[in-house]
């Protein structure tokens, strides 16, 4: 049993998962390796599928509880009692059919800080519909930012799922913890991601009300339309990113490329583009980044997934720890005293089920019982917890 996190600046926090994909369990992964105890419940049938952990489950033991059993939701329950944070991310309306909504829970647990995490939201005319990060970010204009000129592309699920939506839900569970400390009372969080992304849109929204960022792509300072911040292929068909905004990065650029442009004459920058391109096709990649190297140019090589966790500075930094045939960043940000923890294992749904109980005050009598009626799975015994070595290992 892991459940007891040592240390991190979360440590005796107790939070509870239910399973999910995506944004929640993320913001879990984060609030696990600082230090808080988190336990994640599995659904009862994700113990006879067979499927894999993924790395947004690491960290966190499980219990594989069937939510539709009365047993199993009163397990819930009676966890929730000594729980700080409880967090969701189903489809409004799901909990509340389980009888694991907020009022329940709260009603059990006045103190309890109740995370919520949606795309649309839980209410408007939309908060019932399908969506993905894609649909989010193309309702708040994120995506309509985003791509080249010739049509809009989405950047992955960074700004949805995770800007928008973990980033947004953390920062609220810890809000309203720190609100607790005064007041004794636990609320609920509802994190949405249609509200995140538009927040993260502060300043696009404000320079677009002064008439500073117009409505084209690459027709902004920060989308690709100056030639001074934008990307340019090399000649091994890799890419550098430059990023020359002030006037003396901008100036440590033409010297750094051997050309002479006015930085502030619009009717000069077709013509900068052309150079910069051409330029920049002399030499590879990292002839260039040794070329800029320790200059105020702006200029980084772009590199791959691969290649990003060997480069010297975050090497030097450790913002990832090496596991066999990859990398698994670590979490930010850090903290002078209570260290974050690394990347802990994963595990397969119910391989921790009856460890989770007897941890939570079940008597061994109550977690035979419970597993006897199927409220509660646990996975064979032959079945190990796989590190995050073995998953990356196996995927490869």
């Amino acid at each position: 049993m892991t459940a007891t996190a040592a240390g991190g600046p979360l440590a005796g926090l107790r939070v509870l998962e239910l399973a999910g994909i995506g944004p929640a369990p993320y913001v879990c992964l984060l609030l696990a390796e600082m230090g808080a105890e988190v336990i994640r419940i599995d659904r009862a049938a994700s113990v006879a599928s067979g499927k894999a952990p993924t790395p947004l489950q690491r960290s966190r033991p499980n219990v594989a509880i069937d939510l539709k059993t009365e047993a199993g939701r009163a397990l819930v329950l009676r966890m929730v009692r000594d729980a700080d944070v409880f967090v969701e991310g189903l489809r409004p309306g799901a909990t509340e059919r389980l009888g694991l909504g907020p009022d329940a829970c709260l009603q059990v647990n006045p103190r309890l800080v109740y995370g919520r995490m949606t795309g649309w939201g839980q209410d408007g005319p939309l908060a019932q519909t399908a969506g993905h990060d894609i649909t989010y970010a193309a309702l708040t204009g994120a995506l309509h930012i985003t791509g080249g000129a010739d049509k809009p592309r989405q950047a992955a699920n960074l700004v949805g799922d995770f800007g928008g939506g973990s980033m947004f839900l953390l920062a609220g569970i810890l809000a309203a913890l720190h609100e607790r400390s005064s007041s004794g009372r636990g609320q609920v969080v509802d994190a949405a991601m249609v509200d995140g992304v538009s927040s993260l849109m502060t300043t696009i929204y404000g320079q677009h009300a002064q008439g500073t960022w117009h409505d084209q792509r690459e027709s902004n300072l920060l989308d690709g339309g100056r030639p001074f911040y934008d990307t340019y292929r090399c000649a091994d068909d890799r890419f550098v990113a430059v990023g020359a905004i002030e006037p003396s990065f901008f100036a440590a650029l033409m010297a750094g490329t051997g050309l002479d442009f006015d930085q502030h004459d619009p009717a000069g920058w077709p013509a900068m583009r052309v150079a910069l391109t051409e330029t920049f096709a002399t030499r590879t990649r990292d002839e260039w980044a040794a070329h800029f190297a320790g200059t105020d140019a702006c200029v980084a090589p772009v590199l791959s997934l691969a290649e990003a966790p060997r480069h010297p500075h975050m090497r030097a930094r450790g913002v990832f720890e090496p596991v066999a045939g990859g990398a698994q960043p670590r979490v930010a940000p850090r903290f002078s005293r209570t260290p974050c923890r690394s990347p802990g294992d994963l595990h397969r749904a119910g391989q921790d089920s009856r460890s989770v109980l007897a941890h939570c005050g079940l008597t061994d009598g109550e977690i035979d019982d419970l597993l006897a009626v199927g409220a509660v799975r646990e996975a064979d015994d032959d079945v190990d917890h796989l590190d995050t070595r073995e998953w990356m290992e196996g995927r490869r």
